[in-house]
């Protein structure tokens, strides 16, 4: 099974792709975003200083992940695969994974682009609820995606809540930065030879199916 890493912008869904994949294949979904969110809870001064980055849609400094995804990498049910989401986000950063790569002896694996309109997005973003207790996600403004009651979780009744990056500053902003220095990584990746691109302006089992071919071919 080969390493997995998604590119997408901000609400593109990588997140509930990287969970699909994970069922499937049986291998971690390894998320950066849930991992700072994890640490921005903390009551430190590092804990602080993650809250305040997210809260503005911001990047959190370069040192501080690397250690992050080093750390998470070395873990044992890393050994057979992985699924990478919400990391590497600029060049210099997919430059320094390649370095942790080495570093472990794990090898790229594939790349998998998701491509998606901006101004389905922001609909993603602004809409977006999360369930408290146990973590599934709705979206008030996609009726076939919106919880039968408002702010009650359907899975077990759990109180929804709004992230606090998942606001229309914080997603502009997030956007911006997607398009400054993300997409560089594209072309990287490309000239490596272990990109693949999807379109993300589908329902999620059509995207998953997109997937699925990519990472069947390769097994």
């Amino acid at each position: 099974m080969k390493n997995i890493m998604f590119i997408a912008p901000p609400a593109a869904g990588k997140g509930t792709q990287s969970r699909l994949v994970s069922e499937k294949y049986h291998i971690p979904h390894i998320s950066m975003g849930d991992i700072l969110r994890d640490l921005a809870k903390e009551d430190t001064e590092l804990g602080h200083y993650i809250a305040e980055v997210l809260s503005t849609g911001g990047l959190v400094k370069d040192e501080i992940t690397y250690q992050a995804i080093e750390q998470r990498l070395q873990k044992e049910d890393c050994k057979n695969g992985y699924i990478m989401d919400g990391f590497p986000r600029r060049l210099e950063q997919a430059q320094e994974y390649d370095k942790i790569l080495e570093r472990l002896g794990y090898d790229i694996g594939n790349v998998i682009l998701i491509n998606v309109d901006e101004d389905r997005l922001e609909k993603r973003v602004t809409g977006r609820r999360v369930c408290e207790n146990c973590d599934a996600i709705y979206n008030i403004n996609d009726p076939k995606n919106s919880p039968q009651v408002e702010s009650v979780c359907d899975n077990c009744g759990g109180n929804l809540y709004q992230r606090t990056d998942d606001n229309l500053e914080a997603f502009q902003n997030r956007h911006k930065v997607y398009i400054e220095q993300t997409e560089p990584i594209i072309d990287y990746y490309r000239k490596k030879g272990v990109l693949h691109e999807v379109s993300g302006n589908d329902t999620r089992e059509n995207i998953f199916k997109q997937i699925d071919e990519i990472i069947s071919e390769d097994k």
